[in-house]
């Protein structure tokens, strides 16, 4: 039984975007997105009697995510954020794009309430079916009054923005936090923390306030061996505003591919370089380096450098 004093005195809001948690069909070959959320909260008999709204801002497979969704959910979470007997909000979402909405999510919003992200590995309908704990999870960790900001929880740990990755295509424990580990653990109706919630300065909602299909273009590039400039000179042409260039290594790039993003520079271009490796953080800038994001995996270098092209211009 759950520790009357790890919860919050309000309501939990729950948003439902899609995704496998909300999936029918067999383990691999079911269709994402098809159970509402209020569905979704109605499959778990443990969530009855707790105070819980439910609202379904999407309906897709997290593949197919748009910057239109993202526009949407961070008003939402913003609206439902600034009521006062709102104590936190849970996001379900697919697991392929969880890591770029939270790093999203928490950069327009940096929320002092929890806004949690859970999705499964599993579809509502299969004999394994991970989303009605993970769910059961998240209102637990919206509801405790230690939790703020956006974080995820999936398999009973809880992952920060900046550090949760996706490691795994099919297991159901597919979600690792790096060397840092994650920020709590979720036991039993228990929230254990570890180590600091996330924090920072809110970019705001007017950042991202303009049509969502007029933000800028930013692309991701792979360096490999034999890559060239081709891809890079590409996308140019096609209207990027920005590039982040997966790297191998310590973010290190081809020589063919780094020249091809040297002009893109010198045309006015920012280009960020990340690692392909699963886990750790680029250390050191070289001399001549391509500027770093750090600890940030590629997509959410690209959520990044989008974030800081939509400033808005000097007056």
């Amino acid at each position: 039984m759950q520790n009357k004093s790890q919860q919050a005195a309000g309501t939990v809001v729950i948003l439902g975007t899609g995704g496998t948690i909300a999936g029918s069909g067999d383990d691999v070959g079911y269709t994402a997105g098809q159970m509402s959320v209020q569905a979704l909260v109605g499959a778990v008999p443990a969530l009855a009697g707790r105070q819980l709204e439910a609202e379904q801002v999407a309906q897709v497979d997290s593949k197919d995510m748009s910057h239109a969704i993202w526009q949407r959910l961070a008003q939402r979470l913003a609206h439902h954020l600034a009521r006062e007997e709102v104590a936190g909000v849970v996001v379900t979402h697919g697991t392929d794009t969880l890591e770029e909405t939270a790093w999203f999510l928490q950069r327009v919003l940096a929320p002092a309430k929890p806004v949690v992200l859970t999705a499964a590995m599993r579809p509502a309908t299969s004999l394994q079916a991970d989303g009605p704990q993970n769910l059961l999870d998240a209102v637990t960790l919206a509801a405790w009054p230690g939790a703020q900001g956006v974080v995820a929880v999936l398999q009973g740990r809880v992952h920060g923005p900046a550090e949760v990755r996706k490691r795994q295509p099919f297991a159901l424990d597919a979600f690792e936090s790096g060397e840092d580990g994650p920020l709590a653990v979720v036991q039993e109706g228990q929230v254990r923390a570890l180590r600091s919630w996330p924090s920072g300065e809110a970019l705001g909602l007017e950042r991202i306030a303009a049509d969502a299909g007029t933000w800028p273009r930013v692309d991701i590039v792979v360096s490999h061996a034999g890559a060239d400039g081709v891809v890079v000179e590409a996308l140019v042409a096609a209207g990027a505003r920005g590039l982040v260039v997966e790297g191998t290594g310590n973010g290190t790039v081809h020589a063919s591919l780094l020249a091809a993003l040297a002009r893109a520079r010198a045309a006015g271009l920012p280009v960020l370089r990340a690692s392909r490796c699963s886990g750790g953080a680029i250390v050191g800038s070289p001399e001549g380096a391509l500027p770093t994001a750090g600890v940030l995996t590629p997509a959410k270098a690209r959520v990044e450098l989008l974030l800081q092209l939509l400033l808005p211009p000097s007056s």
